[in-house]
């Protein structure tokens, strides 16, 4: 079986290393003919929003992904006429405009933050009456890793950040000065069934993410978080993996958004359990039994950001995993990431720090 990929990063590059041991192949298309995922597997270079090149990636696939949720769901819907389509697109379409997203968290009763539609700067004076300062404005689409967004504070922040976004539909919610960030990743199958990877508990730094432990032992928000997903899951009748992240305030959980596709905060589960998100995915979508989602260990998963360490520096470390996603270095861009798994919670923490201290010197994350 092909499996066709919109996007050939870092997570279609984990895909397919995850699959080819299920004898599973791969055809991606990217915009780069150097993506990360073009030394594993054929590649197909040009616009991935492009009908034909869509479509002669629908028709050498047996069903289609994709890595990344930026992809016209409009062009893959019309280009892969015929061939499957994991996970759905209105799952897709929801999580690509966050006034969907959230209006989803609504319906199905999940709690997120106060939200109003901006479509003018009329409207923001309006949602910043009714919902407060400060507050966040975002555009509705294409943001990620902290891109897109603009914070208010006063009145006087209104009218430069309605400069630096009000040419896009935007969203404007209600700023959470929240405890911690978690998150939670699953898998639903063809067949409806449904696994759960435990709590991922996230640090971020300049809306990136640097660090993750996993499992977060936090068994009430752990179970607040999987019934959260399941609705999300069975709602859309999805099919593959699907991440969802958390603020965490008072102990309550407010969702903040959710990824239709494997999730960076999920990477430690290649080696630490027994079966890795990238693989579950893949089972999913191909119609095969979904892997136990077991921990091996207690896990800490290091974003490697804006360049490459010296490797035999880290290698050194013992039980440390180390990923080089092959990309070039470049300023807040991921280009890797390392993962140890150890038997009890405080070594891990202790190690992780240890580790930050050594990556990010100039940062004051510390588990």
């Amino acid at each position: 079986m092909t499996i066709g990929i919109v996007g050939g990063g870092q997570l279609g590059r984990m895909m397919a290393l995850a699959g080819y041991p299920l004898g599973l192949d791969f055809l991606f298309l990217d915009r780069s003919a150097e993506a990360p995922a073009a030394r594993l597997a054929p590649l197909i270079a040009g616009d991935p929003d492009d009908p034909e090149l869509l479509a002669e990636l629908a028709r050498r696939s047996e069903v289609v992904t994709f890595d990344w949720e930026n992809v016209s769901v409009s062009a893959l819907k019309a280009a892969a006429a015929g061939t499957r389509i994991a996970p759905p697109l209105r799952a897709l379409a929801a999580a690509q405009d966050r006034l969907s997203e959230k209006r989803t968290f609504e319906r199905l009763r999940i709690p997120t933050t106060r939200f109003a539609a901006v479509e003018s700067f009329a409207a923001l004076t309006r949602a910043v009456r009714r919902i407060g300062l400060p507050g966040v404005l975002k555009t509705r689409r294409l943001g990620y890793d902290g891109k897109g967004q603009q914070v208010l504070r006063t009145p006087a922040d209104l009218q430069i950040a309605w400069a630096r976004l009000g040419d896009a539909p935007l969203l404007y919610e209600e700023f959470v000065p929240y405890d911690y960030e978690v998150s939670i990743i699953g898998a639903r199958g063809r067949d409806g069934s449904i696994v759960i990877y435990p709590l991922n508990r996230n640090y971020h730094h300049e809306g990136i993410l640097r660090l993750t432990l996993a499992p977060w032992a936090a068994p009430r928000l752990a179970r607040a978080a999987a019934s959260s997903l399941t609705r999300v899951l069975e709602s859309f009748r999805y099919v593959g993996v699907l991440a969802i992240e958390f603020f965490v305030r008072g102990g309550r959980l407010l969702a903040n958004e959710m990824a239709p596709r494997v999730h960076n905060s999920g990477h430690w589960t290649i080696e630490g359990a027994v079966t890795s998100q990238f693989e579950n995915h893949l089972r999913a979508i191909a119609g095969l039994p979904l892997g136990q989602t077991a921990t091996r260990g207690h896990s800490a998963m290091i974003n490697l950001i804006g360049h490459m360490p010296p490797a035999p520096e880290l290698l050194a470390e013992p039980g440390l995993h180390w990923h080089d996603y092959g990309k070039e270095a470049r300023h807040g861009r991921k280009v890797g990431h390392c993962t140890l798994v150890e038997t009890g919670i405080h070594r891990r923490n202790r190690r992780a720090a240890s580790l930050l201290a050594r990556l990010y010197p100039q940062l004051s994350l510390r588990p």
